[in-house]
């Protein structure tokens, strides 16, 4: 008896083995096979330095102050007509509100859907106190070791700069594009582009523009993020998630601190109880279907041993997988809508018991979820810790719903795709969700192609540099980036691009 138990264990576990095998081995790479692409001869020291002068506008955007900073988008505007005459010639510019640009290049082809390449002007602030942790004056431009330094060089000049570099290249050499080329150039992207993307998306929505896709900012080529992938990964970012705050606030009975009620019952005990229900119940996690799991399906072939095995038979791997990403802030954002509680406010003195206590709550949501169920979901939390009658709970002003998510299987998401493949041959591939927001999300009305991607190399020390310190950006990368806008405008805007 015992015997023939082994042998079923035995058999069972031949089974599994084989399986597992099977399943690996069914999953081959994704991965395009492109030719080699010749490098675009490009004038390094020129677009160096045409970067290092735009990083030395203070184009710092502001929730309290629109118009902030104007003259310096004005100014910026006409060093970019200056130095780049050759694309400006070739094309008609929109300004909006003297800040925010649209840029029209036509096409020769009206059948042809138009593309649209996005970029932002605006930058963050320096974090006050700071200032002496640069290692270059941040608004400098300075050039050394490689790199151009200064807020703005990575997040989202260069990305703006190495796109009219690359039109410029293509109207010098007698380049006529068959579809019109959109560039749009946002100025309050950095406090959310609410004043900006949704107006010019519905500027071409007016016009009868249906745009063929979309480029912003987005995803990196990182290497050294994933782990069980030794090589560069580009990941194309398919889908964003929504934005919103929620707030809550508390009522209790002001009164002297000398008599305060009994425990749990003041405005703050209170707020304590709701928000350790809210820190201890976030949304679940999972790696079941969406963006992450075609990430997920795309990334396993190119891993070796284990990795590869694991990430191949989710089905048995997956919980074990699962519960190592989420011990990553980063990773565990992707698998789950996030609950960050932000800013808490009550009392105005010490020897008094506030009567209102108020918190913030932000939700960075998935495809799939919105800003009214998270309001929902709120209430029903704070509702198993505190009577109704004690708080109530509302959605701020501005909230943004999550992105539709864009096919992997259109020949848009092909092209972006490929040009990567051709630009960073030392990269893989593969689709991704963007945590962050971006200008794109308010396109969703003219188009069902959006990617978010920014061709720019990334490993994990430099995460700290986007919105921080010595922010920066490679000149061998800068110059990569360059041709990779280029040899995507030169194809996407064909009338039909392989």
């Amino acid at each position: 008896m015992v015997k023939k138990i082994g042998i079923a264990l035995l058999g069972l576990l031949l089974g599994l083995v084989l399986a597992l095998a099977a399943n690996t081995l069914r999953k081959g790479s994704r991965q395009l096979d492109v030719p080699a692409l010749v490098k675009l001869p490009v004038d390094e020291a020129g677009a160096v330095q045409r970067l290092s002068e735009a990083v030395r506008f203070r184009t710092v955007s502001s929730r309290e102050d629109a118009k902030l900073n104007a003259d310096q988008y004005e100014a910026m505007r006409k060093f970019l007509a200056e130095r780049f005459p050759k694309a400006h010639a070739a094309v008609k510019r929109e300004v909006f509100d003297d800040m925010s640009v649209l840029v029209t290049w036509q096409g020769s082809d009206a059948q042809a859907k138009p593309i649209m390449l996005m970029a932002h002007q605006d930058v963050v602030p320096i974090a006050p106190g700071t200032e002496k942790d640069w290692l270059v004056e941040p608004f400098s431009g300075t050039v050394k070791d490689g790199y151009v330094w200064g807020r703005g060089a990575w997040d989202n000049k260069g990305n703006l700069l190495s796109q009219l570099e690359a039109i410029e290249l293509l109207v010098a050499s007698g380049f006529k594009p068959a579809r019109t080329v959109y560039l749009f150039w946002g100025a309050h992207e950095e406090i959310g582009g609410s004043q900006d993307a949704p107006r010019v998306a519905q500027l071409l929505k007016s016009r009868g523009v249906q745009l063929d896709m979309v480029l912003d900012e987005g995803l990196l080529v990182t290497q050294g993020l994933l782990p069980g992938i030794d090589k560069a990964v580009s990941l194309i970012g398919i889908a964003e998630k929504g934005y919103a705050t929620v707030a809550l606030n508390i009522k209790a009975t002001p009164g002297h601190s000398s008599m305060p009620p009994p425990s749990g019952s003041s405005a703050i005990g209170m707020m304590s109880a709701a928000l350790k229900r809210l820190d201890d119940n976030p949304m679940p996690a999972s790696m079941s279907g969406g963006v992450a799991r075609e990430m997920f399906d795309t990334l396993a072939p190119e891993m070796g041993g284990m990795s590869r095995l694991a990430m191949s038979n989710l089905w048995l791997f997956g919980p074990m997988i699962k519960k190592q990403l989420e011990d990553k802030p980063s990773s565990s954002a992707m698998l789950r809508t996030t609950t960050a509680l932000t800013i808490v406010r009550a009392g105005n003195k010490e020897n008094v018991l506030p009567g209102m206590a108020e918190a913030l709550v932000n939700y960075r949501m998935l495809p799939g979820d919105t800003s009214q169920s998270m309001v929902e979901r709120q209430k029903a939390l704070v509702a198993a810790v505190l009577p109704h009658e004690h708080f109530e709970v509302q959605a701020l002003p501005g909230a943004v719903e999550p992105s539709r998510i864009s096919p992997t299987d259109s020949d848009p998401y092909r092209l972006v795709n490929r040009t990567i493949r051709e630009v960073f041959p030392d990269s893989i591939v593969a689709p991704g969700l963007m945590i962050g927001g971006t200008d794109s999300v308010h396109l969703g009305l003219v188009s069902g192609n959006i990617f978010k991607f920014s061709p720019i190399r990334a490993k994990p020390e430099d995460l700290a540099r986007f919105h921080g310190t010595n922010e920066r950006i490679g000149v061998a990368n800068y110059i990569e980036s360059i041709r990779f806008y280029h040899r995507l405008v030169s194809e996407a805007s064909k009338s039909n691009p392989k």
